[in-house]
């Protein structure tokens, strides 16, 4: 049980040759506290004349350590717990749904949240957003619920609380969310002025640009050397009776075009059972970003967020460098995180 976090943050910090940043070490003594009040039976009869913080939403630009942070927080807390990717929750709970046969929506959450009481009682969602208004409309009383049952959530988020599902359809559907949220939820932000996963001295060893010949030439022979010894055995997916084929499947090594994933009617669903069978992924041919092409990056996004909650590596071709990545209007603020986790993909160790 993390009694002095501080202290063992920094002993982790050391043994990962990692710099100790102060403003780190405020959000540590910000999650001493939130661990105090859920976590401790001992300290409850002090906090229980307060409202008691059952959330702590930590947010903040790419690469600043949010996830770094909450993923040893997480780790320590001694707890029945889940950490999940926030689609594949909304897609467990969907399912949930198709599954009843009571179809009224505050039942079938009440009993949904009920099941989720039985097996968790910390669930960790990182780089929360919200894009689906399906989910936007639902989620005010999902979490709710959740709360009513002492389930304790942790999440990390580029976005700040009250801009969650900004120029959403619908937003005001949207807003009561926020308002549980801040009733719930210690909401702090995290502001460091280096993005580390920009400053690695290995970085982007596997992201070749532009499309041209001599870029195409490169991949060719990273991939050869990749899957050398390896079979192409395609591999036929079926996902609640869509088929989706991986053509170039050599023993969980992928290699795939960008419109293949993202410029076809695909989602965080069939992303999720694409990666699950993947151990290194090649994605050929990353366009740049417009408002003409708004739904093939929103896809994008959507595609790296697992791929990187996976943790699969990555190699790319793409049009243009990531210093110099545009981007449609709508999606600019969440495509930074996808920079960023391009920086982190394409040039992180692997061994196949």
């Amino acid at each position: 049980m993390p009694k002095d976090l501080e202290e063992k943050f920094k002993l982790y910090c050391e043994a990962e040759n990692l710099e100790v940043n102060q403003n780190q070490i405020n959000v540590i003594k910000k999650l001493q506290d939130y661990f105090n009040q859920n976590f401790t039976s001992i300290l409850f009869k002090i906090f229980k004349k307060k409202i008691l913080k059952k959330a702590f939403y930590l947010h903040g630009g790419v690469g600043v350590g949010k996830t770094m942070i909450l993923n040893f927080f997480f780790d320590l807390v001694n707890q029945d717990k889940k950490r999940l990717h926030f689609n594949e929750f909304m897609l467990e709970f969907h399912d949930y749904v198709h599954t009843r046969k009571d179809k009224n929506p505050e039942n079938v959450v009440s009993t949904f949240v009920k099941d989720l009481k039985l097996k968790v009682s910390l669930i960790y969602f990182d780089e929360f957003q919200v894009t689906n208004i399906v989910d936007a409309m639902i989620l005010g009383k999902l979490f709710e619920e959740i709360f009513k049952e002492n389930i304790k959530i942790i999440l990390t988020s580029n976005i700040e609380l009250s801009e969650l599902y900004k120029d959403g359809l619908q937003r005001d559907q949207f807003l009561p969310f926020i308002e549980i949220m801040k009733k719930n939820a210690i909401n702090y932000e995290l502001k460091i002025e280096d993005d580390y996963r920009k400053s690695k001295e290995n970085q982007k060893q596997r992201f070749f640009f532009p499309l041209n010949q001599e870029t195409n030439f490169k991949i060719n022979k990273f991939f050869r050397i990749l899957t050398k010894e390896k079979k192409n055995s395609p591999m036929n997916l079926n996902i609640k009776g869509r088929d989706f084929t991986i053509q170039n499947f050599y023993e969980g090594i992928c290699r795939f075009s960008f419109d293949e994933l993202c410029n076809r009617n695909l989602g965080a669903e069939d992303y999720l059972e694409i990666v699950k069978n993947s151990k290194f992924i090649v994605i050929e041919e990353i366009p740049l970003f417009s408002n003409n092409n708004s739904d093939q990056q929103q896809r994008f996004i959507t595609l790296l967020d697992i791929i990187h909650d996976k943790d699969i590596p990555l190699a790319t071709t793409a049009a243009q460098s990531l210093e110099n990545f545009t981007s449609s209007k709508s999606l600019k603020a969440p495509f930074e995180r996808t920079i960023s986790r391009l920086y982190d993909l394409t040039s992180r160790e692997y061994n196949l």
